[in-house]
């Protein structure tokens, strides 16, 4: 576990910020791994995709965020890994930390992968493709993360399946900017610090 968050720590100064340093939360009594989808108003805003795996949350930024429309495939960077508690992170990074800006919890919930028999997405992150099924607040059904190509480990792509969850007229990024998780907006979190009643 240390060495897979080793990236994430060694970019933050845990005396500046409030994101959770990690080793604190685990998934006993969950029913599924999660995913967490995150809004982020850093220097520019995008959207922060992850999904539980090996004890840590493997992460994607997403710069157009998720869409529920097949016909659409977002670019998704791969970045560090996460601990397990950072699904549950919403506030403000202070200036001159990395990824300085407003998060919030833009959608939340459970994921099943879409394979034969694997526990979570482990093991199809190594081979480039995952297929998972999202249960979420606001996103609900398949979803493929691919990989563009070996030579660029980090460039993926997020697709929509063509299933019941998916629609090409509502527009969840512009119609339920709210957090799932306090019910506030970008700017309220921002004008409290992070700091919710």
């Amino acid at each position: 576990m240390r060495g897979k968050l080793r990236k994430y720590r060694s970019r933050r100064d845990f005396g500046g910020t409030t994101e959770p340093h990690g080793g604190t939360r685990t998934n006993e009594g969950n029913s599924g791994p999660r995913f967490v989808v995150q809004k982020h108003d850093a220097s520019s805003l995008h959207y922060d995709f992850r999904l539980e795996a090996e004890g840590v949350l493997k992460s994607w930024a997403l710069p157009k965020g998720p869409s529920i429309d097949p016909r659409d495939k977002r670019l998704a960077i791969r970045t560090e890994d996460h601990p397990l508690d950072y699904a549950d992170f919403e506030g403000v990074i202070p200036e001159g930390e990395y990824g300085a800006g407003t998060v919030l919890v833009w959608d939340s919930g459970s994921y099943s992968p879409r394979t034969d028999g694997d526990e979570d997405a482990a093991q199809p992150l190594d081979r480039g493709r995952i297929d998972i099924w999202l249960e979420g607040h606001k996103l609900r059904g398949g979803f493929t993360l691919l990989r563009m190509s070996r030579r660029t480990e980090d460039q993926w792509l997020l697709v929509k399946t063509a299933d019941e969850g998916a629609d090409r007229r509502r527009k969840p990024l512009k119609k339920q900017p709210r957090s799932v998780r306090s019910g506030a907006d970008l700017s309220t979190i921002a004008a409290h610090g992070g700091q919710q009643e």
